[in-house]
């Protein structure tokens, strides 16, 4: 299983939209696309004073994750659905694509 984690830097004032509409229009749209979203929402520290968000999604292997992605943001249903009030509260984002696999052999989380 691959993991991304993709992290949000997002305008000043914006994280309550961001995350409802995250929550309410994206996430949805995420699963009727076949994409698992694991989390998603606010991060609980402000880095520099600055809103962050996440989101957490899963995906069977790299070419499901490029291929799942390139269709879900092509799509009809993105750019004339939560596409625009996504967009406009971001600043920036960071994303990060891991293998799954790799984390099942950390036991001792005092190692982290």
């Amino acid at each position: 299983m691959i993991l991304e984690i993709r992290t949000y830097r997002l305008h000043p004032g914006t994280t309550d939209q961001f995350v409802a509409a995250m929550r309410d229009q994206a996430v949805p749209l995420l699963a009727d696309f076949g994409i698992k979203v694991v989390a998603s929402g606010a991060s609980l520290v402000r880095e520099d004073g600055s809103e962050e968000a996440f989101l957490i999604r899963s995906f069977e292997s790299i070419d499901e994750h490029a291929e799942q992605e390139a269709r879900f943001y092509s799509s009809r249903e993105w750019h004339d659905g939560p596409r625009a009030a996504i967009l406009e509260c971001i600043e920036s984002y960071h994303s990060v694509v891991i293998d799954a696999g790799a984390l099942s052999g950390i036991s001792d989380t005092k190692s982290l």
